[in-house]
């Protein structure tokens, strides 16, 4: 542990790098660095105690906070490097606290948003940053100069104040969000261990939450883009292996807009997104080289649209970018019916004809410091969410090419699967990339992934299918009813929404109808004077009086969710920080112009499509 931290008397922050011997101090105006104690802090008697790493610090719309991670757990290593979860956190007032005297609601809820957000966050570190977690161990070994990859430093704004302060580098911890956890095992065959790891890489570029977030921008980001990479390396370290993977949203302007029921309303764009979908592969190609994309979307019904609008895309690209733009259809539903899952290897196929093989992948000498191959093309999967589906495939591509390293290396032939050599092997290497999965999932849709019965044991089971629809249940609810507040605890924490300067008038305020806002409470009167009468009836349940009510009350309960029903978008928990893509809220008005509340309606350059499948 390198970091220590004290609260100076004026509720300022003292840091110190015991390695460095070097002291940031943050205040309300600002951060600085020294080579020695402050010197108005010297006499403070200040009492340092231990943290695991300093993630930054934020200014709401009254106070400044520092955030520091209290404590991790190490979940393994690359090349010997220790890399921490984090799994405990402080948010630390600096200064004085000048909501007190003003009581502002506003600021807490800011501040619950923060602390929501670090409940869920995975973050990852690097113990003494002897490893960048943001940058692909290729990019780490092969160029000469490489910086920090800014789309996967997490806690990038966090850490701009203290950042810019020169010196600042042995307190800046550049943390990912996603999925780190290496394992080393003895394979039958191999009288020393080997070690296996999965890394998994969140964009913050147009990050956020499920249904709130999709498709690309106008920049060419793309929702929930991940990099996963898997890493084998041989006995004592000499040789490394790994293996790169990207998952992202459909790169066009389409989104499914909630509206209560179980299929949201699916939403095309109008606007042509050929410009964003064309500066989305020039960024991927650049980055990767070939891109082979593998569409897993149903090719009927209603996710049609999406594929259409995908392949259209694709197909309009300029010649020069298309020529590296492989595009493969695979519908995985189709192929995969009756739980036939193993028939994922079917793309393999696919992959080789294009010309993607299994030695497409990363090789360096580490005793030599020789780099034997490297990767010059990726994979790029997509589903509808790039969740179950596509947690199925890419865990399959890893299990494909791993056979490769060890075949390679020598220690199996071409005639076994690796995976009927040592079966026990094959557990953990089942359990990280079910676990990788849930990350990814919990991280997109509040919950665990789908599917993860066969991703874990190779078997699709009628356990895992009910365990899929507990999961289908409860990211309905969070999806439709809790999923706004944890998009914007994802742009108050990557700096999306600045309180102190985008909050003129509280974000919070439910501008809605009073009748809107009241009729979930008239639904429950009604269903609890229901209930009432049902089980507490005064005389006989079925005496007039009773029935009269019974009957009244269930007729106001079906008026009632009638109009919830026909107006779903006015009880969807939508964000309050930012305006979403496709959705705006329209003032209604009395007969003499006196404001009433608002409602929610699509855009119109966005249209819907009918939610039934064909």
């Amino acid at each position: 542990m390198t970091l220590l931290h004290a609260v100076a008397p004026d509720g300022c922050s003292v840091l110190r790098d015991s390695v460095s011997n070097r002291y940031l101090v943050i205040t309300e105006s600002g951060s600085s660095i020294s080579d020695i104690m402050p010197a108005q802090y010297e006499y403070s008697k200040l009492v340092f105690s231990p943290i695991s790493a300093f993630i930054g610090t934020i200014k709401m719309k009254l106070n400044k906070y520092m955030v520091v991670a209290t404590s991790h757990e190490v979940t393994g290593s690359i090349l010997g490097r220790e890399i921490a979860k984090v799994t405990n956190f402080s948010i630390l007032l600096v200064g004085v606290d000048h909501s007190v005297a003003a009581r502002s609601l506003e600021e807490s809820q800011y501040v619950s948003l923060l602390t929501q957000h670090l409940n869920n966050a995975t973050l990852f570190f690097s113990i003494g940053n002897k490893y960048d977690l943001t940058n692909s161990l290729q990019r780490q070994l092969t160029s000469s100069s490489f910086s920090v990859d800014s789309r996967f430093w997490w806690n990038s704004f966090l850490s701009e104040e203290v950042n810019a302060v020169a010196g600042s580098e042995p307190f800046i911890s550049h943390m990912i969000y996603g999925y780190f956890k290496s394992h080393s095992a003895i394979f039958d065959g191999i009288s020393q261990p080997i070690e296996f790891a999965l890394l998994t890489r969140r964009s913050i570029y147009r990050a956020g939450t499920r249904y709130f977030r999709r498709g690309v921008d106008d920049n060419g980001n793309v929702a929930n883009f991940n990099e996963t990479e898997q890493f084998f390396t041989t006995p004592n370290g000499k040789e490394i292996f790994s293996f790169l993977q990207t998952r992202g949203s459909v790169p066009v302007f389409w989104s499914e807009i909630n509206n209560l029921k179980y299929k949201p309303n699916l939403v095309i764009s109008s606007k042509s997104a050929l410009d964003a979908t064309q500066k989305h592969f020039d960024e991927q190609v650049q980055l990767y080289g070939d891109n082979y994309c593998v569409n897993l979307v149903n090719q009927s019904g209603y996710e049609k649209p999406v594929k259409d609008s995908y392949e259209a895309a694709v197909e309009n690209l300029p010649p020069h970018l298309k020529a590296h733009v492989k595009y493969i259809y695979f519908d995985f539903h189709h192929e995969c019916r009756k739980m036939r899952w193993d028939r994922v290897k079917l793309l393999f196929g696919h992959l080789n004809q294009l010309g993607y093989h299994r030695n497409n992948y990363f090789h360096y000498d580490v005793a030599n410091k020789k780099t034997i191959l490297t990767q010059s093309r990726v994979v790029r999967t997509n589903c509808m969410d790039c969740l179950d589906r596509t947690n199925v495939v890419q865990s399959t591509l890893g299990r494909w090419v791993l056979q490769g390293h060890f075949e390679d290396c020598g220690y199996i032939n071409g005639n076994q699967p690796w995976e009927t050599i040592d079966p026990q092997f094959n557990l953990f290497f089942q359990s990280f990339w079910a676990d990788n999965a849930d990350a990814v999932s919990c991280a997109y849709s509040g919950t665990g992934a789908l599917k993860t019965d066969y991703t874990r044991t190779g078997k699709r089971t009628k356990a895992g299918a009910l365990n899929d629809l507990s999961n289908s249940i409860t990211r309905y609810y969070k999806n439709n009813y809790r999923d706004g507040a944890r998009q914007d605890s994802y742009d108050l924490f990557l700096g999306n929404y600045r309180p102190y300067r985008d909050s003129i008038h509280s974000p919070f305020t439910d501008r809605r109808t009073a009748y809107t806002q009241l009729l979930p409470y008239f639904i429950g009167t009604s269903f609890i004077v229901l209930l009432a009468v049902l089980f507490f009836p005064k005389g006989s349940v079925f005496d007039f009086r009773n029935l009269l009510i019974v009957g009244l009350c269930c007729a106001y309960l079906l008026t009632l969710l009638r109009f919830v029903v026909s107006n779903g978008y006015q009880f969807v928990n939508w964000p309050k920080l930012n305006k979403l893509d496709y959705l705006k809220s329209v003032e209604l008005v009395d007969k003499d112009g006196r404001l009433l509340g608002v409602k929610y309606a699509e855009l119109d350059q966005f249209r819907s499509r009918s939610k039934k499948s064909k």
